[in-house]
């Protein structure tokens, strides 16, 4: 049984260089310096990473790395937990989220969440998608009705369930119900989508028509994606950043990093020799 061993490098020159070239197209989130506590447990090192628009960025690595937990401090879901301690800048557009007069609940508008598993209210498929717009103070019927319809439209399966907007959302598949958030996440309008491992749960067919809907939502939405599958980050997204006990080892774009890693444990990790 062959053993790898996972050599420490210096990749911060070639970071900061991908940095630069992605500030000077237009970068919707910036973290500078991003350090994170559970209690003792340092979950986050020294993230600097630059996330730009209209893009889907992959963000990879092997179990308890950080991914999930850089994707929840991006809208400040992390401090949800419990003895969260947060050090250093995240730039959302020109703003810092941690300054204390931001509302996390706009932050929360701007930038939505999809989750690992489909998290539908217990409310009709009409009801899921109106519920955020009316929360947002909308109460015309015909403006709802349009809303729903594009939202579900924007995520694939208006076809599905146009004759059944007052089913039950627990009565879709578990695709249908992926989808269905996703289109929930659209009808308030964000501007970034965060994905915590969105098809995790699903069958490559569902598999399939969420990651054709990402690649179609990323001419409207920077996407932000946690993903365990490989496969899945070389398919659908334009820059990949792998993740590695907390820190980021390497960042750049998908072809670069599938097909010439800069560093040896990059290269160690896509090739499954450990993860």
């Amino acid at each position: 049984m062959s053993v790898v061993t996972i050599e420490r490098q210096e990749t911060r020159p070639h970071i900061q260089l991908l940095e630069k070239e992605a500030i000077e197209r237009e970068t919707v989130y910036k973290s500078e310096g991003l350090n994170l506590w559970y209690g003792d447990t340092h979950a986050l090192k020294d993230i600097h990473m630059a996330i730009r628009n209209k893009e889907v960025t992959a963000i990879i690595g092997p179990s308890g790395c950080g991914k999930s937990t850089y994707l929840k401090t991006l809208n400040r879901m992390v401090e949800q937990a419990t003895n969260v301690k947060v050090k250093g800048k995240v730039w959302y557009r020109d703003k810092n989220i941690f300054d204390p007069t931001l509302k996390v609940e706009h932050l929360r508008t701007d930038v939505g969440m999809v989750f690992q598993k489909a998290n539908p209210f217990p409310k009709s498929i009409y009801e899921n998608i109106a519920y955020g717009p009316r929360i947002h103070g909308i109460r015309n019927k015909a403006i709802l009705d349009e809303i729903v319809e594009t939202s579900l439209r924007k995520a694939f399966i208006w076809d599905e369930v146009k004759d059944r907007l007052h089913d039950n959302a627990y009565r879709l598949s578990g695709g249908q119900q992926q989808r269905l958030c996703i289109a929930r996440c659209l009808a308030i309008e964000p501007e970034v989508i965060l994905m915590d491992e969105p098809t995790s749960a699903l069958d490559p067919k569902s598999t399939l028509k969420i990651e054709e809907l990402i690649t179609t939502l990323k001419d409207d939405y920077a996407i932000i994606i946690v993903t365990h599958n490989m496969q899945q980050a070389a398919r659908i997204s334009d820059q990949t950043a792998f993740f590695y006990e907390g820190e980021i080892v390497e960042y750049g774009e998908t072809k670069q990093i599938f097909e010439d890693p800069q560093d040896k444990r990059t290269y160690a990790y896509i090739n499954g020799q450990f993860g």
